[in-house]
């Protein structure tokens, strides 16, 4: 893990940087919640190229009549 402050480089499972001594751990809840932001935000992209798709398909077919 990289630490943000420093940038120096410590074992996935510390909880303080060994260069600078600041607290650089993640609290599990946080990790969690950021997983589910990451996989909301992927199923609105997948959402939002449907729609894209669609409204291509709309105004392809209007172009053809």
């Amino acid at each position: 893990m990289t630490c943000p402050y420093c940038q120096a480089e410590n074992a996935e499972s510390v909880l303080v940087c060994a260069s600078c001594s600041r607290d650089i751990a993640v609290p599990a809840t946080l990790i969690a919640e950021r997983d589910d932001l990451l996989r909301k935000r992927d199923q609105l992209r997948d959402e939002l190229a449907r729609a894209r798709d669609e409204v291509e398909a709309i105004m392809l077919r209007r172009k053809s009549r």
